[in-house]
């Protein structure tokens, strides 16, 4: 009796803990994709910890347990799907760039045949 009341008090601590989070990082902006695949992480390793734990009779456990192993992995997912995100913002930027040069030469040339002409 005293252990299960334990878990529930621990299990209402961390909800409000990951609750005062999401809004502490909600104030300051959108989230990032690290953020919300750590997130995604977080709520889907509770899930099946929680089912988990049930099986063997400690679902809160098993739901803490599952919740932080998910956080992680969701974060470690998020920041190599922010990498690569940034790396093809880069790389489309540096095509833009290229683009740009190109027009503004064909632009010094056309202007150059026009002076040629008149």
């Amino acid at each position: 009796m005293i252990q299960s009341a334990y878990w529930k008090r621990l299990s209402l601590g961390m909800i409000g803990t990951v609750l005062l989070a999401t809004t502490i990082g909600c104030a300051g902006g959108p989230l990032t994709t690290r953020e919300q695949a750590a997130g995604i992480g977080a709520v889907g390793g509770a899930a099946a910890g929680g089912l988990i734990g049930a099986a063997v009779g400690h679902p809160a456990g098993g739901a803490l347990i599952g919740g932080g192993l998910g956080l992680a992995a969701g974060a470690l997912i998020g920041d190599h799907i922010q990498g690569q995100e940034g790396k093809q913002y880069q790389q489309g930027q540096q095509r833009i760039d290229q683009n740009q040069a190109e027009i503004n030469r064909q632009r010094r040339e056309t202007e150059q045949l026009r002076q040629g002409e008149y």
